[in-house]
């Protein structure tokens, strides 16, 4: 294993267990994740010597050999700054978390756990080279995001901050999905590396990079999904530091800087990029001055740096990509500590407007000088590294000019967009720090302590440092582009990271933008509006709501058209749509069986004959039980007919469902009116008739269209070999069940749980847990004992013959000694048989499901004579453990192969000899049956607790309140 997936699975295991370590330790921990985040930073940073000379490090594992996947991490030169960008970045922000956050504040461990898995999300994304894993880690920095921006759950403006973060960058990375999807298939492949170095051309090629750009421009918050970054600033500050200036943002601009080398000469590349970049910063310099929450100043800066960012990456030259790196750099070590000198700001005062925010510089001194050296970095002045790289930018810009008219226009949006940089930062400086003349120095309520300044301290030192010895960082930059070089310069040299270069024009342009910059600085810092900008009403976070509002308008109005609390109704429609979609194919086909037989057994033709009375007598019934029992005799008949033509399986599971089914009816409808509701009108009558005859002919037409268009032979054929073969089972059925289809059974017993959850949830009031007494087995046998003395004592005046455990509890008048006999007669005998379908299953009809609905069957008698306490003292468990209990013995019956070397769901099998008895055989899926029987049998325990015991217990309070009220009166 690699340092690459070694450091992400360390990584991510400590993200695992931040939770319940941060509950435990509070805030310190997260010094203890700034630790092991600095060491995942100096992994990285030793195995990256090589890859900066030039060599490429891959790691592959084999994922989904037939779709030719693999889990594939690259790390070139590109790769590696961003990686130690991440762990480095997230390092210091995770130090500053240990005293920016309150001991003991709400959902503290929660973030720490996000916080920690979007750095694995981060790194994961950089690192990975199979563009469908990158989506996975892409989407994972989406979902992750989401959760942090919305950390604060009782701020409705970060919960509406987060989903609009979410719905932006979701929507874009499933654009991207497809273009990924595209390219690959295109391209043969699913590295992006060798996608990259050999693109796909025509259409497929161009229509596909969109389609990436789409997702790569509303991850990074290029016009016009600059809308949601802005309002992500709802979320705690190192938040923003991390996500929104060193690692999310970054991910959009990092995915333009991969493909521009291959993708660069697609027609409107690099106009698309380069014009959406000009007005992302041009609009994100302007919005910055008019705000007077600082926070919302640097938030609108990061738009705007990040507008330039995609304009220089946009011209995908190998001169502007090395000027690109310089400025990602830069703007990340000084855009970070920015946001958490805010963070410090608002927790020492209690305000971040710049209004109410007055002589804070000799106040906190030291935190003045962190902050100005971080702001006059990002506004570009000298010594500090954001001159070194705005410098590199205006030079490299000019160079390709002379032979790219858009060259020199990204040069000319570059100056404008810079001069807004650096008088915003300047109005950032003097709202936070400076005296005003008519507003009161703010008073310190709570002190940061010196701590807190350490993250911020170290940003703004390696800003400093990083100016001051531009010719250290230049070799890691100069390498990150050095496969871009050969041939594609024209003779152009890169100029080296200096902080001086002598009298260049990129110096005089540097020396305009700081001199107009100040001006326009001077002119902004006042504390009223500073100029009028375009309307509220035209901005895209205005065409977003207008958006969010149209959908829920629409998604009123077509809910109260269709959701109308009528299952006539909803029946109705459901009918239709298959008819019309369905009945159009079938028009549509000519591929009708030239013969047919009706019947292939004269038995066939009586139990149609009762299948067909009873559906017309069910449409004639007055009342529930009658109508209930009518629809359960088609069901019967259906078994019948699965008897008939061999099919012992599928009957037994038929009849078992119908019984149990026909229970589930009867526990219901005894809560309603007995008899059926008034009659429908002729028109509705025939509208329904007409429905009813309609889905008939359909699905019989499908029927036989489906018999007539078998051309070839099917493949239910070979399955009786392959299910010895691969399952030693006879039985085709069950061994399809438990082993060649067993991920369909898993998701089948998913959704029992999730339908036995859905009807406790309507059932029960507060809890689906069954808090009632239970009746222990010791107990049991104690009554037992003094009911069998008391039969033999015929001067006991109170003897009482009960059969049941819990038969004191029912009402007298509800008990049938009869019934109570029959069903302790029979109901072992039906545990075991339930336990003999289950170990029969195998080779002969039965199996999990049979099992568990027969054993289930055997707790409806004992409900059914002995009522809800009599439920209780039989199965004194909790139906959800069973359900749980079940889902997790198959699930985990699906993955042990794995360790040992085999598929998941692969059968093991022994043959045990029993002697004179015969051979026993015991194969592995088997306790893949058991889970099913378990899950089936839960099922039926929590219906009858839903609808039966719980019903019934309502039933009892509403009598004795009735009482109660006659009383009273």
């Amino acid at each position: 294993m690699g340092v690459m997936t070694s450091t992400l699975l360390a990584l991510a295991l400590i993200s695992l267990l931040t939770h319940p370590i941060v509950q435990r330790f509070g805030r310190k921990t997260f010094i203890g994740l700034a630790v092991a985040m600095a060491g995942a930073f100096t992994a990285l940073f030793i195995a990256v010597a090589p890859v900066f000379s030039g060599e490429v490090i891959t790691e592959s594992f084999e994922w989904i050999p037939q779709l030719n996947m693999t889990l594939s991490f690259r790390l070139d030169a590109i790769s590696a700054l961003f990686a130690l960008l991440v762990t480095g970045a997230g390092a210091l922000i995770l130090l500053y978390c240990a005293y920016y956050f309150e001991e003991g504040e709400a959902g503290l461990a929660r973030f720490a756990a996000v916080f920690m898995g979007f750095a694995v999300a981060m790194l994961g994304l950089v690192l990975a080279d199979d563009v469908y894993l990158l989506f996975i880690f892409w989407e994972g920095t989406t979902i992750l995001s989401f959760l942090l921006i919305g950390h604060v759950t009782k701020l409705r403006t970060a919960n509406a901050a987060a989903l609009q973060a979410l719905m932006v960058t979701t929507f874009g990375g499933l654009a991207m999905l497809v273009g990924f999807v595209l390219l690959s298939q295109a391209a043969g492949t699913t590295l992006l590396s060798e996608i990259v170095a050999n693109p796909p051309q025509g259409a497929l090629g161009t229509v596909a990079v969109y389609l990436v750009l789409a997702g790569a421009l509303s991850k990074s918050a290029i016009f016009p999904f600059h809308l949601w970054l802005p309002g992500a600033m709802a979320a705690p500050t190192p938040v923003s530091a991390y996500l929104h200036a060193a690692a999310m943002v970054k991910a959009g601009v990092y995915l333009i800087a991969r493909i521009s080398p291959g993708f660069g000469d697609v027609v409107g590349y690099r106009e698309t990029l380069v014009i959406l970049g000009a007005i992302t910063m041009l609009n994100g310099g302007i919005r910055a001055l008019k705000q007077f929450d600082i926070k919302l100043i640097v938030a609108h800066g990061t738009v705007s740096q990040l507008g330039l960012l995609v304009m220089v990456f946009g011209l995908a030259d190998p001169r502007a990509a090395f000027a690109g790196l310089a400025l990602l750099f830069a703007h990340a070590v000084a855009k970070a500590p920015l946001f958490l000198s805010v963070g410090i700001i608002d927790h020492a005062t209690g305000t971040r407007d710049l209004r109410k925010l007055s002589g804070l510089g000799r106040r906190m001194p030291v935190l003045f000088v962190v902050t100005a050296l971080a702001a006059a970095s990002m506004a570009g002045l000298p010594p500090l590294v954001g001159f070194v790289a705005k410098e590199s930018a205006f030079t490299e810009m000019l160079s390709i000019g002379t032979d790219s008219p858009l060259a020199l226009f990204a040069f000319t949006v570059a100056v404008l967009g810079s001069i807004l940089t650096v008088a915003y930062m300047g109005r950032f400086l003097w709202g936070a720090f400076s005296r005003k003349a008519n507003t009161e120095t703010c008073t310190v309520i709570h002190s940061p302590g010196r701590a807190i300044l350490i993250a911020p301290m170290a940003f703004a030192a390696v800003a400093l440092l990083a100016g001051l010895f531009a010719g250290a960082i230049d070799p890691f930059m100069q390498a990150a582009i050095a496969p871009q070089l050969e041939g594609a310069t024209d003779g152009h040299a890169i100029e080296h990271l200096a902080l001086w270069h002598g009298l260049t024009p990129a110096l005089g342009a540097s020396a305009l933008v700081i001199v107009l910059g100040l001006l326009l600085a001077k002119f902004c810092s006042r504390t009223t509006a500073v100029f009028r900008t375009v309307p509220e009403r035209f901005s895209a976070s205005h065409v977003y709501w207008l958006i969010t509002q149209w959908l829920d308008v629409v998604a009123v109005r077509l809910t109260s058209l269709t959701q109308r609390g009528s299952l006539p109704f909803y029946l109705s429609v459901i009918l239709i749509v298959v008819v019309g979609t369905l009945g159009g194919t079938l028009i549509a086909t000519d591929q009708w069986p030239e013969s047919f037989e009706l019947i292939t057994s004269p038995v066939q033709i009586p139990i149609a004959i009762v299948m067909v009375v009873a559906a017309i007598f069910s449409l004639r019934a007055r009342t529930r039980f009658q109508s209930v029992v009518l629809v359960g005799v088609t069901g019967y008949g259906m078994a019948a007919i699965f008897a008939m033509s061999g099919a012992p399986d599928l009957a037994l599971t038929q009849a078992l469902v119908e019984t149990v089914t026909l229970i589930a009816f009867v526990l219901v409808i005894r809560r309603l009116p007995q008899r059926l509701g008034s009659s429908s009108t002729r028109r509705v009558r025939w509208i329904r008739i007409i429905i009813g005859a309609s889905v008939g002919l359909t699905i019989g037409a499908l029927a036989l269209v489906a018999l007539g268009s078998r051309v070839a032979d099917p493949i239910s054929l070979q399955l009786p070999e392959l299910a010895y073969s691969g399952g030693h089972g006879s039985n085709v059925v069950n061994v399809m069940l438990v082993d060649i289809r067993g991920w369909d059974t898993m998701g089948e017993l998913s959704v029992i749980l999730a339908a036995a959850t859905g009807v406790a949830s309507l059932v029960f009031l507060n809890t689906r847990e069954d808090n009632r007494p239970k009746l222990s087995r010791s107990a049991a046998r104690t009554q037992a004992r003094e009911h069998l003395l008391r039969v033999v004592d015929p001067n006991d005046p109170m003897r009482r013959i009960s059969w049941l455990l819990a038969g004191r509890h029912l009402d007298p008048a509800r008990r049938s000694i009869m019934l109570e006999v029959v069903v302790r007669l029979l109901f072992h005998a039906l545990i075991i048989l339930s336990i003999f379908l289950l170990l029969a299953g195998h080779n002969g009809p039965g199996g999990g499901f049979a099992g568990g609905l027969v054993a289930g069957l055997a707790l409806v008698a004992r409900y059914l004579a002995g009522g809800r306490h009599e439920l209780g003292a039989t199965v004194p468990l909790d139906a959800g453990r069973i359900l749980g209990a079940g889902l997790a013995l198959a699930v985990t019956m699906a993955f042990v192969p794995m360790f040992f070397g085999q598929a998941a769901l692969a059968s093991s099998w022994v043959d045990v000899d029993l002697g004179i008895f015969g051979t026993l055989p015991f194969v592995t899926s088997t306790l893949f049956d058991v889970g099913v029987y378990l899950v089936v049998f839960g099922l039926i325990l929590d219906v009858l607790r839903s609808l039966g015991a719980e019903i019934d217990e309502h039933e009892e309070n509403e009598a004795s309140m009735t009482e109660e009220e006659v009383e009273s009166r």
